[in-house]
């Protein structure tokens, strides 16, 4: 308040002085005066005939007169001659000498140079504020308990998580009750987990509950160029929350400024060090009654440092994962509740279809059904809004104009996917396929192949294999079909999730039947991930052969509807 109104002080002066400059400089030159000007010669010539009543001598180039006959000013040139002023008044002209202009004139000469000087000053001290505060101020939002209005029941999913959290809510509400048996608060909390499955969600929510202030950053907003501004930040944000007395302070993105610490010159970091070690400082100054909790969010908890995780600073981690299908339930029913689904919409069958789809890819498709249904102009949401923003969340929109495509091309797409199908349904029925499409996508699809593992806490060798096996079986369809040097670019997706599944296979779960549970080097490990992928790809050749008339019956339906549900491909593979 009180800068608003040294701000608005300034303005005046800066105002009153701009006008004083400008009346200055008009009556110095005589703006909105007639003057007429008279040369010297024909000026000394009324003086002596009498026709000139008064002169005023000025230290100007012009000096003034006036005739008898008129009030109007009149000017000539100011020869600066001392001896004019006698010699006029000997002609019985009354001489006035104005020091006033000349004052003026002075004045006038520096106003400008007062008036630019103010206005640096201000200038300078506007863009000292402005900077002091861009750089120490922290962009933190700050809710109270009034406005947090979200608690538990809109977490939807994630039911041990919140199990996890309800005694915060309780230390938090009553300090005191746990300090009587000298139990000591959590001071800070990980949340952890995929992006998009509600950490931030799950901490406004512990916030609301407990019926505290909520202040939320992020963990970019303390990493700075200047060293010692982050460190800077991390005070201001945790002096503002002691200020609010109980409250929860959340910090997304943990990982920006809580990597793991370099030792050495080598990748090191000051700035980022420094805000880490505030950071924990402030962290190791909380009294065990004060209420005061801290929660961060990372998506790779792996990559933090260790003095971060130790008790006494985030004591308790809590894994946010991928909801389960009563979780995706859930969820779904809750963003389904403000928008005009139809009754025909099957929310179960829809939560099992999206396997892997965190909370907020869920409330993204029935967005995204929303918008279809809008421009549809139709009155509900309805099942055929769903499929086209489900599918366009896994592989993009269709495109619209195929004409480009040639038959070759459908007819190769139609085998690749076909050999997906036809392997998924053989060596891993307990998956779901509900759609197979040789339509192309904006997000360069050639066509895909929808496989939907069940809910599971673990895979066995078999199911990792089996799974390889079904994401090559596209390639290999290619091959039987059309020759070895006629394989295409089509299985480059395929391929990197494969190396993915057996890099983790051999090196990350030990399954390896050669290698077994040892440390490989990287020459060994390369050597390994070639035989199994191998080994692999060659099942999946034979799968494809063996079944080739089954296979060929999927890709002749593709190239005929374009399109085949689950119901389709279970009919063609009982029938072939």
């Amino acid at each position: 308040m009180k800068s608003k109104k040294r701000n608005i002080i300034g303005a005046i002066c800066i105002t009153l002085l701009a006008l004083v400059a400008l009346f200055i400089y008009f009556e110095n030159t005589g703006y909105g005066n007639v003057v007429e000007f008279v040369p010297y010669a024909d000026f000394m010539v009324m003086a002596e005939d009498g026709q000139v009543s008064r002169v005023l001598l000025t230290e100007t180039a012009e000096l003034q007169f006036y005739l008898y006959a008129s009030d109007v000013p009149h000017e000539t040139s100011n020869p600066r001659n001392p001896a004019l002023k006698e010699q006029l008044l000997l002609m019985g002209i009354d001489v006035y000498e104005d020091t006033s202009i000349a004052v003026g004139g002075i004045i006038s000469s520096f106003l400008p140079i007062v008036f630019f000087i103010v206005m640096f000053i201000l200038i300078f001290r506007m863009m000292g504020k402005a900077s002091g505060k861009s750089a120490m101020s922290l962009n933190v939002t700050a809710a109270d308990e009034t406005e947090t209005n979200v608690g538990f029941c809109h977490v939807a999913g994630n039911d041990e998580a919140k199990e996890s959290v309800q005694d915060i809510v309780d230390f938090i509400r009553n300090p005191e009750k746990y300090a009587k048996y000298g139990a000591r608060m959590p001071r800070g909390i990980i949340f952890y987990g995929p992006p998009g499955t509600g950490k931030t969600l799950m901490a406004k929510a512990i916030a609301g509950e407990a019926g505290v202030p909520f202040f939320a950053t992020s963990g970019s907003d303390f990493v700075q160029m200047y060293v010692g501004v982050g460190a800077g930040r991390v005070r201001e944000l945790f002096k503002k929350a002691r200020a609010a007395g109980k409250a929860v302070i959340f910090i997304d993105e943990i990982d920006a400024v809580g990597k793991t610490r370099v030792s050495g010159g080598a990748g090191g970091n000051d700035e980022r060090d420094q805000t880490l070690n505030a950071l924990l400082a402030e962290m190791s100054g909380f009294g065990s009654g004060e209420g005061i909790v801290v929660i961060a969010a990372t998506n790779r908890l792996d990559t933090l440092d260790e003095a971060l995780l130790r008790p006494g600073r985030f004591d308790r981690q809590v894994e946010i994962g991928l909801p389960d299908m009563a979780g995706r339930k859930n969820i779904l029913n809750t963003h389904a509740m403000n928008k005009p689904i139809s009754r025909g919409i099957n929310l179960d069958e829809l939560a099992r279809q999206t396997v892997y789809f965190s909370g907020a890819m869920l409330e993204n498709l029935l967005n995204e059904a929303a918008i279809t249904a809008a421009k549809s102009g139709m009155d509900e949401i309805v099942q055929s809004h769903i499929d086209t923003a489900y599918y366009t969340i896994i592989a993009g929109s269709e495109k619209k104009d195929r004409s480009a495509i040639k038959d070759k091309e459908r007819r190769i797409t139609a085998y690749h996917e076909g050999g997906h199908a036809l392997a998924t349904k053989l060596l891993s029925p307990e998956h779901s396929v509900p759609k197979i499409t040789i339509i192309p996508s904006t997000k360069g699809a050639a066509g895909f192949c929808v496989n939907l593992p069940p809910d599971k806490m673990y895979f066995t060798k078999r199911e990792l294999e089996n799974q390889a096996i079904a994401l090559l079986a596209g390639r290999a369809a290619e091959e039987a079909v059309f020759g070895a040097d006629n394989i295409t670019t089509g299985a480059s997706n395929d391929i990197q999730r494969v190396n993915q599944i057996i890099k983790d296979y051999v090196s990350k779960y030990g399954m390896s039947s050669t290698a077994g549970l040892a440390e490989l080097s990287d020459e060994e490990k390369h050597k390994e991930y070639r035989l199994h992928i191998d080994k692999l790809y060659q099942s999946a050749l034979g799968l494809v052969k063996e079944h080739f008339h089954t296979l060929e019956s999927i890709a002749s339906a593709l190239m005929d509807k374009e399109s085949l549900n689950e119901k389709e491909l279970d009919e063609i593979m009982a029938s072939a």
